[in-house]
């Protein structure tokens, strides 16, 4: 069975003094984890300060994003050249708030993409579409763009994680019915399968992201074709987000 996986996107959440300390108390509650993989994504600023705490296989560091230039004149951009020295194992890439609110684009997402894994590290892929382009019965189209546009050049999906997060259940309080989630899953694992074939279709894995909370997770992690989550609201207090990873890693 295939290492069931939770990352925590922290957002713009806890400085480099809140972290280490709120880091510590939720690893104390995940103690008697043993087959989940949790990924903690806190903001630049509090990455140093964690890499020294996360010990053991079952626990990583991960960031938010990066730039696609290891280095050069970009003012106020981090490369992955310095996540990979502070130990950052994964990097979030075309999170919606990244695609809708600082308006990346396809192209941009695929050139970060090409430079985390250039960088020895494991891109977190998201994907999703807008309530309207749902309404309009655009979903596969705008995955099936995203995914050809955003993994251009990339001819292995092996250190890549896909994230499933429409964007109209993303701290909407609002999360994707199991029947969405596994039209959606269905999509993803077509396309990959016509692109990369039938060993790597059963080999990827798909995260869900979208209002993941400790009532729905259960129901969500058993929905087929959703590999763990990627969590944001609920990953910042330590009850919430060690209860969800719980209820995955007790998933039979």
């Amino acid at each position: 069975m295939k290492q069931r996986i939770v990352a925590g996107n922290w957002k713009m959440n806890k400085t480099s003094n809140e972290g280490p300390s709120f880091l510590e108390e939720i690893l104390n509650l995940l103690l008697d984890i043993e087959r989940t993989q949790v990924i903690f994504c806190p903001p630049f600023t509090g990455i140093p300060g964690l890499n020294k705490i996360i010990k053991g296989e079952r626990f990583s560091l991960g960031a938010q994003n990066c730039h696609w230039e290891n280095e050069g004149a970009f003012t106020g951009e981090i490369s992955p050249h310095m996540l990979s020295a502070i130990g950052v194992e994964f990097v979030i890439i075309g999170h919606s708030e990244r695609r809708h609110i600082f308006g990346e684009t396809n192209e941009m997402i695929n050139r970060k993409i090409n430079a985390v894994l250039s960088g020895g590290m494991k891109p977190i892929f998201c994907i999703g579409e807008t309530l309207q382009e749902r309404k309009n019965l655009e979903t596969e189209k705008i995955l099936v763009r995203q995914l050809e546009e955003g993994l251009s050049k990339v001819e292995s999906l092996e250190d890549i994680i896909l994230a499933y997060e429409p964007v109209w259940a993303i701290g909407t309080g609002e999360n994707a019915y199991p029947q969405q989630l596994e039209q959606a899953n269905a999509i993803i694992r077509t396309w990959v399968r016509h692109n990369y074939g039938n060993n790597m279709e059963g080999n990827i894995q798909i995260l869900y992201g979208g209002s993941v909370k400790e009532d729905n997770a259960t129901d969500l992690i058993k929905t087929e074709g959703v590999d763990g989550f990627l969590i944001g609201g609920a990953s910042i207090d330590a009850q919430s987000f060690s209860s969800i990873i719980h209820q995955v890693e007790n998933l039979n």
